[in-house]
């Protein structure tokens, strides 16, 4: 079956750009537009795609909120385009629980493989965001904790020795692919344990999970 696809972005002849990109790409349709947060929240609810393509900059809602909104109705999981300079913007959407994020200026093979990723259930971010987000938050987590990530180290302890091992892997960014490969289990048991690990840390995203896993210093050596 084709991934469905919804895009949002205020502007016209990014859409038509993405659009025609997306569909040169085997197995991948693009169901809908959207110019605002807003049309995008009620053209998931009514397409139910299977990714968003979310711009954050965008007039009446934007795309932080509009994540924030879709991925707690659990209507489609989100993949934001971001520029260099947005850190905090991406921040921001980390927490609204969006699974990918992707700078406007990759190449077309990058946002095709990140559709596909996102689609099949896994995180992806573009490694110049990884750097400066993960030293942001790090700084940022050392300074002032929001409240919602106080509940992660006692969170910790409902997981098994797999599970922690799982969790080390999602925070070196691990596909599902490698995490099975790393753990010696199927693709099909490494998305069960991501899964699991998510629902008992009470986060959205393999994104948050892996920030759940540095700011525990279950990275530091690995």
């Amino acid at each position: 079956m084709s991934i469905r696809v919804v895009l949002a972005d205020d502007h016209g002849t990014v859409r038509s750009g993405l659009k025609a990109l997306l569909e040169r790409a085997e197995g991948i349709e693009v169901v809908g537009e959207a110019s605002d947060g807003a049309a995008a929240v009620v053209n998931v609810r009514a397409l139910r795609p299977d990714v968003v393509l979310m711009d954050v900059r965008m007039p009446v809602v934007d795309g932080v909120a509009a994540t924030r909104e879709i991925v707690s109705e659990g209507t489609a999981a989100v993949l934001v385009l971001t520029t260099f300079d947005e850190d905090e913007v991406v921040l921001s959407a980390i927490r609204a629980g969006a699974a990918g994020f992707l700078l406007k200026t990759a190449e077309a093979t990058e946002l095709v493989a990140a559709v596909r990723r996102v689609a099949a259930g896994e995180g992806v971010v573009a490694p110049e965001v990884t750097r400066r987000v993960f030293r942001e938050l790090a700084t940022a987590s050392a300074r002032n904790r929001p409240a919602q990530d106080d509940q992660a180290p006692a969170q910790l302890e409902l997981l098994t020795m797999r599970e922690r091992d799982v969790l080390i892997q999602l925070g070196a960014g691990a596909s599902n692919s490698r995490l099975a490969r790393e753990l010696g289990i199927s693709e099909a048991t490494a998305k069960t344990h991501v899964s699991r690990v998510l629902a008992k840390l009470g986060v959205r995203s393999r994104t948050q999970a892996a920030l759940v896993a540095r700011d525990a210093g279950l990275m530091d050596g690995a």
